[in-house]
């Protein structure tokens, strides 16, 4: 048999509080024979007989006055569920899951976390990853509804936005006559470099990016020391340790404030970035507003610094 609907607990909760089936119809709005219908279909459905009837009114039987509380709470719990969903959507409360590379704290994240708060404060805000590569297996598998990544990407199962920001990678050295010029891949070479992502040396696009300039050139490219953060690797460099490559956004400001130099590479180097969620998978409303809001940060980031590359 099917199981009772909430409507017809509705209908059964307001006919024994009100007495008649034509009272209970009226007030549901609702024709009192498709009320009564409803009733019955709920009796058949439990096999118990829930109303006495009589000319003018209904009695609960014993069934009824042992279901009436079982059903209040039931119709309480529906209207709970339903007013959670409503909060959900509204962002009165609910969760972010949103997933980035680790450095994307330095010019994006603060900023756009704080924001959102600001705006959802009962939303609770989960942001994880390290690395693009990781970020991207955490989306495909369902750990995080959502992400920010550096493209290229392992695209399986992922639907990969457009793209959102472009960065531009700088050879950056505590040395101005190192930098006096583009630097090419045969430079880079003979240089000593400091490179980030060395647990993720295999998977990052700039790594093979430069691997591949490399062995056009015919040319061998070892760092000296490999750290984990681009920030590290800055701060070797600004101790004149060795000179660096670094995404400009996430060293504008430390390089201004150790006095590091910098410049760019030939041919230039671009970084682009998409948001990524998962094909067929769902996005609750908080993650989605959440990248709403970093699409618009990650364009006026843009737009500002096309504007200062073309003064």
């Amino acid at each position: 048999m099917p199981l009772p609907t909430i409507r017809q607990l509705e209908y059964f909760a307001t006919a024994a509080r009100l007495g008649t089936f034509a009272a209970a119809a009226l007030e549901h709005r609702i024709a009192q024979p498709s009320l009564s219908e409803q009733i019955s279909v709920l009796e058949r459905s439990l096999d118990v007989r829930l109303f006495t009837r009589t000319s003018r009114r209904v009695m609960l039987t014993d069934a009824g006055k042992q279901l009436l509380p079982l059903a209040e709470k039931t119709i309480s719990d529906a209207e709970e569920v339903a007013e959670f969903g409503r909060r959900v959507r509204t962002l009165e409360e609910g969760t972010v899951s949103f997933g980035t590379f680790n450095s994307a704290h330095l010019y994006l994240l603060t900023d756009l976390i704080r924001e959102f708060h600001s705006l959802h404060p009962g939303v609770r805000i989960q942001v994880t990853g390290l690395n693009s590569a990781e970020v991207a297996d955490s989306v495909r598998s369902g750990r995080i509804e959502a992400g920010l990544v550096q493209l290229p990407i392992d695209a399986r199962e992922l639907q990969v936005s457009r793209t959102a920001f472009v960065d531009q990678v700088v050879y950056v050295s505590r040395n101005p006559a190192n930098t006096a010029r583009r630097i090419d891949i045969a430079t880079l070479a003979e240089r000593k470099l400091i490179l980030s992502e060395a647990r993720w040396s295999t998977t990052d696009p700039l790594r093979a990016m430069l691997l591949e300039r490399a062995q056009s050139a015919g040319v061998v490219l070892e760092p000296v020391i490999e750290v984990e953060f681009q920030t590290h690797a800055l701060e070797l460099a600004a101790q004149d340790i060795g000179d660096s490559l670094v995404s400009f956004h996430v060293g504008r400001n430390v390089m201004r404030e150790r006095g590091l130099t910098w410049t760019r590479l030939e041919p230039p180097v671009e970084e682009h970035y998409a948001f990524i969620t998962r094909k067929r998978g769902s996005i609750s409303p908080a993650t989605r507003e959440f990248m709403t809001l970093g699409s618009r940060a990650l364009a006026a980031m843009q737009a500002t610094a096309t504007a200062e590359a073309a003064s």
